[in-house]
């Protein structure tokens, strides 16, 4: 039978989930109208995560492909490898964590078949430490503003897509790029699945402040332009701030209010200015980084060994 379903599982530092992640997927294939095949990412994972799944997936009863990177790329970029290399009509990705619930891949499988082309999870609770909550709250509602606001309060960590949407974003080979934006920019018929986040059960995420940031300043400046608008205004409104103070200090001196040329006012005008242009040269160097960084040209991500298993 061909394939019909693909699912994508980027796996790194999840070694002690795989044996229940074959676990769901089997069970995920029992459900699915097709054949099913599923496909690791391993990430440039440091631990055993490659082994365990060339030691098991021979015997694995659904037909699989495993994909090891050269090293850690990073999640967008194990799962964009993943889109290149699905089969099926419906692709969807899944975390191998385990937080999201198996179910909303049959979700997604089954909306996908009434004709949308894209299939994201939305967040309508979640059972994670209220520590855990705040700073994801606050991620996304600074996304939400400054990128995209059609972006999930809760954002996105699920999604599916058709082939031909599959086809579509991997045309948009950007790096330093939002995977997720892209999601949103293709245009595609869309519709939201709502879910239950579940806690995570062991281990601690990947998913640390430091990409975080990455992420939400590849977001930034590849998909708005707020931040040289934003120094537009910062500029226009120094130059009217200082213009009207250099007039009142002139009629200041001029009316001898001034005798001696103050050293505090001159300090603070220049330490203004220069601080005002290095935050626009800062600005400028992202943009022109990133525009430099895709003439390059280079893979996002470089594949190191690929195995594909027929299923028993």
């Amino acid at each position: 039978m061909p394939i019909s379903h693909t699912l994508i599982i980027p796996v790194y530092r999840n070694e002690a989930f795989l044996p229940e992640v074959l676990q769901v997927v089997a069970s995920i294939a029992a459900q699915t109208s097709g054949a099913l095949e599923v496909v690791f990412v391993v990430d440039g994972s440091p631990d055993k995560s490659e082994a365990w799944l060339l030691q098991h997936l021979p015997a694995f009863a659904v037909p699989s492909q495993l994909i090891a990177l050269s090293r850690n790329f990073g999640s967008f970029t194990a799962i964009r490898t993943g889109l290149a290399a699905a089969r099926g009509e419906f692709i969807a990705v899944m975390a191998a964590d385990l937080q999201e619930p198996p179910a909303l891949v049959t979700d997604f499988f089954r909306v996908l078949g009434e004709g949308n082309d894209v299939a994201v999870g939305t967040r309508a609770d979640r059972d994670d430490a209220l520590t855990q909550q705040m700073p994801s709250r606050v991620f996304w509602g600074l996304y939400r503003a400054l990128v995209n606001p059609e972006m999930p309060p809760g954002g996105v960590d699920m999604f599916a897509v058709t082939a031909r949407a599959r086809d579509a974003l991997l045309a948009l080979d950007e790096a330093h790029s939002s995977l997720v934006a892209q999601l949103y920019w293709i245009g595609f018929p869309r519709i939201e699945v709502p879910y239950h986040r579940l806690a995570r059960k062991q281990g601690e995420s990947g998913w640390t402040l430091r990409k975080k940031i990455t992420y939400l300043l590849d977001s930034i400046f590849s998909f708005t332009d707020i931040p040289i608008t934003l120094l537009t205004l910062m500029g226009f409104a120094g130059t009217i701030v200082f213009l009207l103070l250099g007039m009142g200090l002139m009629a200041a001196r001029l009316l001898g209010m001034i005798p001696v040329p103050g050293y505090t006012a001159i300090m603070v005008t220049i330490l203004f200015s220069a601080s005002l242009i290095l935050f626009g040269l800062g600005i400028v160097g992202n943009y022109v980084w990133r525009a430099y960084e895709n003439t390059k040209h280079r893979p996002l991500g470089v594949v190191r060994t690929r195995s594909a298993f027929d299923g028993r």
